[in-house]
This record gives structure tokens, sequence and C-alpha cells, in this order.
């Protein structure tokens, strides 16, 4: 990976991923939690839409007791995934700038850049933006929040150390003994 030496802050030269090397991993990633949700959305708004003909085909096929039931049903499904549609396509907005965000960081060279709002906001946009930036003003980049950095919790240690013995072919853990130095049952 080549990297130029400004310290990460995207000027030509200094420490940061060359372009189209940086962020790599990170767009790759965007795109495929994107594209099972796109496909999922617009079957979410299709059943929006097309319950009432679903529920058209139970006065055919059902009797009174189950055509009235069903389609309540289907109402609130058709709701319930109209409703789901466009809280995904929100997810998919943010996602899709989030995706810009990354390929903007990774052509301007910025190193460990986090697409939080912030950072987001101090990217440059249009063509003024882009000669200010390359004149050298811009923001500094703020870390990822802790709240989105991967948090590895140790693992609990036990208060003392088994002993592991064998009795022929069984291997057993023994965490208490009594006073005989026998495993306790």
């Amino acid at each position: 990976m080549a990297w130029d030496e400004s310290g990460g802050n995207g000027t030509p030269g200094g420490k940061g991923p060359a372009p189209g090397e940086g962020y790599a991993v990170e767009i790759s990633g965007v795109r495929k939690v994107m594209k099972p949700l796109e496909e999922s959305v617009v079957a979410a708004h299709k059943i929006k839409d097309d319950w009432k003909t679903m529920a058209g085909e139970f006065a055919l096929a059902a009797t009174i007791d189950i055509e009235k039931p069903a389609k309540e049903m289907l109402s609130k499904w058709g709701f319930g995934m109209g409703r789901i549609a466009e809280h995904t396509d929100d997810i998919l907005e943010t996602l899709r700038q989030v995706l810009s965000a990354y390929i903007m960081a990774d052509l301007l060279q910025i190193k460990n850049f986090s697409p939080t709002e912030d950072n987001m906001a101090k990217l440059p946009v249009g063509k003024h933006g882009l000669e200010v930036w390359e004149e050298g003003h811009r923001g500094k980049f703020d870390p990822a929040p802790k709240s989105l950095q991967e948090q590895w919790e140790e693992e609990p240690k036990p208060e003392k150390t088994p002993r592991v013995r064998r009795f022929g072919k069984d291997r057993v853990v023994d965490w208490d003994s009594d006073d005989n130095g026998v495993p306790a049952a």
C-alpha cells in the first residue's frame, strides 16, 4: 500500500493511502450490506402495495369465516411491511452517504477516516471545496467514537485454577476437591 507524507491529511507525498487503496475493505463491506437491503426494500414496497390483490383472491377461494381474518392479517402485514420499507429507505440513504464519504476519503488519501457525521461534513464539496482542500485548508478528522469501535471484552478468569487429571481414558477437570484429594462429585 502506498502512503503519502502528510500525516494522513491527504496531501501528495504524505502518509495516507494512495487513491484506490485505502478503504477498499470498508467500501466493499458497505456494498455487501446495501445489496440485500435494496432487494428487501423492493419486496417490502411490493407487499405494501399489493396486499389488496392477494386479499381479493380469498373471496374466490375461501369461506366467509376465513376471508375476513385473512384480509385483516394481510392489511396489517401490508402496513407493517410499508413501515419497514420506509425505515429501510432511510438506512439505505445513510449507507449511500457513508459509501460516498469512504470513496471521497480514499480519493483524498485521508488516513484512518471514520464516517461520522462531523467527519463527513469536513469533506470538501464541489469544485471550490476541492481547490481549498488542495491549498491545504482542511479540518482535522476525529477518530471513530468508542461506541463504533470493536470492543473486545476480556475473558473472565476463574478464581482458582482447575486441576486436570486423567482417570483411564477420561479427562476430568477438578475445580473443587475434598480433604482426601479425590475430586468432588
